[in-house]
């Protein structure tokens, strides 16, 4: 039996589809409902023609582990679920539900021996000074620039300080994006936030320069396609001897403009791009640059090659004119 948490969300629901693809479907999924906004339904979307055994909400299920009554025999955690909000302002709810939720999967998927896989974030490498390196000692000394980063940091440091690295896998995603993430409100992607005035108004909206070092829109991000950041999910549930925190990314950072020119090009739309500016509540916690190293996921022996951003926007729209509740 494997565990997915945060199945319903957005890598949560797309790592359950892979594991159906092979068949597997003895799956306990948890999560939880939004209630608010379109949430709702966007997000039960998620889960459409998915197979498993068991759904929990995320309390109910933290409870049932605390009471060691999750009987069944459990092979792997997998834990996606976390409010990876960016501009979230409330200290204890990251405690709470990213952190000490984080400790008490992780402690009992080890009393288990179940594999525990869990998703840190390229948000903990805060604003790049110390460079985007995997290793421990770099890891030790990352300072995230919001609350979401910081509760990953916390959850990865707890993991060193306690010698697990060679007992789990922390995978730090870099910017993620692709089919279902529609649920996600302002958390969404660039490329699907987009696609509609583009469609719609024929142009696109980015944040201008802060900084000499980049153009407006010039800002670079590490984009990584959501069935290539399964695709290394599913390397290590294949592989429970290769541990440790790795980054998830491509290795190659791309500007905004490179992103916002795939979506014109692809929605065959001539190139419009509106630069504005960057609201003063963002602009002292924006990242400016992030480009995963992936040298340590490739040491361990993953050895496919990631998306262009052009082929991931190309599968993306794809997907994005037959979704009619975005």
């Amino acid at each position: 039996m494997i565990v997915v948490t945060g199945a319903a969300g957005f890598i949560g629901s797309c790592i359950v589809a892979a594991l159906n693809a092979r068949g597997i479907k003895d799956l306990i999924l948890v999560d939880h409902w939004d209630t608010h906004e379109s949430g709702l339904d966007a997000k039960r979307h998620n889960l459409d023609g998915k197979f498993y055994v068991r759904f929990y909400d995320k309390t109910e299920f933290l409870k049932l582990i605390e009471q060691n009554k999750i009987s069944d025999s459990i092979s792997c955690v997998i834990h996606m679920g976390a409010c990876s909000s960016t501009i979230l302002q409330d200290v204890d709810y990251f405690e709470k539900n990213n952190f000490q939720y984080s400790c008490a999967l992780a402690e009992w998927s080890l009393k288990k021996g179940a594999r525990f896989i869990y998703a840190s974030s390229a948000a903990t490498y805060g604003d790049g000074s110390l460079g985007y390196k995997d290793d421990e000692a770099t890891t030790r000394r990352l300072q995230p620039l919001n609350l979401y980063g910081l509760s990953k940091q916390k959850f990865d440091e707890w993991i060193l300080d306690r010698d697990l690295q060679d007992k789990i896998v922390g995978l730090k995603f870099f910017n993620v994006f692709g089919p279902n993430e529609y649920h996600k409100g302002e958390m969404r992607s660039l490329a699907v936030k987009s696609y509609n005035p583009i469609i719609k108004e024929g142009k696109i909206r980015l944040f201008k320069s802060t900084t000499p070092r980049f153009t407006d829109g010039g800002q670079m991000r590490d984009f990584v396609y959501i069935k290539d950041a399964v695709d290394v999910v599913m390397f290590f549930v294949d592989h429970p001897v290769k541990n440790g925190i790795f980054n998830l990314g491509t290795g190659q950072a791309r500007s905004w403009n490179d992103l916002a020119k795939a979506l014109f090009k692809v929605t065959a739309k001539p190139v419009h791009i509106e630069y504005i500016d960057i609201p003063e509540t963002l602009r002292d916690k924006y990242q400016n640059f992030t480009q995963a190293d992936m040298s340590k996921l490739r040491s361990a022996g993953y050895q496919k090659s990631f998306s262009s951003l052009e082929n991931a926007i190309t599968d993306y729209v794809s997907y994005l004119k037959n979704h009619s509740y975005l």
